[in-house]
């Protein structure tokens, strides 16, 4: 990387060493699942790490938001962590041993990868802004400026957890926390659990949390339970509404109220024994507990918010990248890159934020990008 004197008329006032930014081509944001399949796919098309580009992650270790997942979520109960392009899952984790804790095993599996493709993942390193400067992009971080040509943005969601504005929050004297807080069931015994949200890890976090006390489930709407099983056909219908969303501007919106919960054995005995019984959303929160419009109260000592999460993008504000609608125009073949500024692709947003669509979405990514910008690639490698 060379070290490059960028003008900037917003910078007159600052010492020289605040303009000096470090010239790549491309910045890859995040080392998650759909940041390392960018990574992987632009090292295939022959560009060269620290060299055409670079990639930063936020993160002290690899493993994406896996290394922050609660104890209790095991290979067995997370969704399918499919593997990355170049190297199977097994073979750097025992997928026979199905109990393995999620954050042991994908960070795991993530390190072996960085290793094995030499991706030089820089870390921990926050990405504070990223500023438009004429033909390239600027990108702050606390280990200073890089000015590059093109972007790919890996920030996920795991930093931008979603907790709702309801009346009253403020005066609960119980706790409040969210899906992201989650350890263990077993700190919240003797205690009254409100666990609200809809999608997978609130049917999961509330199946455990019944286990060991009483709950209360409340939603905005009546959950969808799919008893057939996923099929292929069925996940590619729920990936092409949030892809047809996100091509119009819109925000991508939840796979989950497509695709419906799953029935498994362990939500069945939840349904069994009472957990799943669902209350509608309450309206206000009180000193102790929550409060619905007809009056009537639950007293709570914990509320539970598994209310999702937004994308990580606030670095990206002074871009001006989304409409009026609050979403971002997406183009591309596979809904990657920026409408308003194709040398921005977005992977593990929207339609990609699946781990299998995040693999896909890195490899359109690094090649629509590396186009885009002519940059010289070697197709054959």
């Amino acid at each position: 990387m060379a070290a490059d004197s960028e003008p900037d008329q917003n910078t007159d006032d600052k010492p020289d060493h605040a303009r000096v930014a470090i010239k790549v081509d491309i910045v890859v944001i995040g080392a998650g699942q759909a940041g390392l399949s960018s990574a992987y796919h632009l090292r295939k098309l022959g560009l060269a790490p620290d060299r055409d580009f670079v990639v930063f992650d936020q993160s002290p270790e690899p493993g994406g938001a896996w290394q922050f997942r609660w104890p209790s979520l095991t290979l067995a109960t997370a969704n399918r962590v499919h593997d990355l392009p170049g190297m199977r899952f097994d073979e750097a984790v025992d997928t026979a041993a199905d109990q393995v804790k999620a954050s042991v095993a994908v960070p795991q599996y993530f390190a072996a990868y960085e290793q094995a493709f030499d991706l030089r993942v820089h870390r921990p390193v926050e990405v504070t802004v990223v500023c438009n400067r004429g033909d390239r992009l600027r990108v702050e971080t606390d280990r200073g400026a890089f000015s590059a040509r093109g972007l790919i943005n890996a920030t996920g969601t795991w930093e931008s957890p979603y907790i709702p504005d309801y009346p009253g929050a403020q005066r609960f004297q119980g706790r409040q926390l969210h899906t992201r807080d989650y350890r263990t069931a077993e700190e919240f015994a003797r205690q009254h659990v409100v666990v609200v949200g809809g999608g997978i890890s609130a049917i999961q976090l509330l199946d455990e949390i019944s286990r060991v006390t009483t709950t209360t489930w409340v939603t905005r709407r009546e959950p969808k339970f799919r008893d057939e099983p996923f099929t292929p056909e069925a996940g590619r219908a729920a990936v092409a509404l949030v892809e047809d969303r996100v091509r119009q501007g819109l925000p991508p919106g939840s796979v989950v109220s497509v695709t419906g919960l799953p029935v498994t054995p362990a939500i069945q005995a939840a349904r069994e024994r009472g957990a799943l019984d669902r209350l509608p959303m309450f309206s206000e929160i009180t000193e102790h507990g929550v409060r619905w419009p007809d009056g009537s109260e639950r007293r709570a000592d914990v509320i539970l918010w598994c209310t999702g999460f937004r994308s990580s993008l606030d670095h990206l504000a002074p871009l001006q990248l989304r409409e009026t609608s609050g979403g971002i125009l997406m183009t591309g073949r596979l809904a990657t890159q920026v409408g308003k500024d194709p040398r921005i692709h977005l992977v593990g947003y929207g339609p990609s934020a699946s781990t299998i669509g995040a693999n896909r979405a890195g490899g359109a990514a690094a090649r629509e990008l590396t186009g885009f910008l002519g940059t010289p690639v070697n197709h054959g490698k």
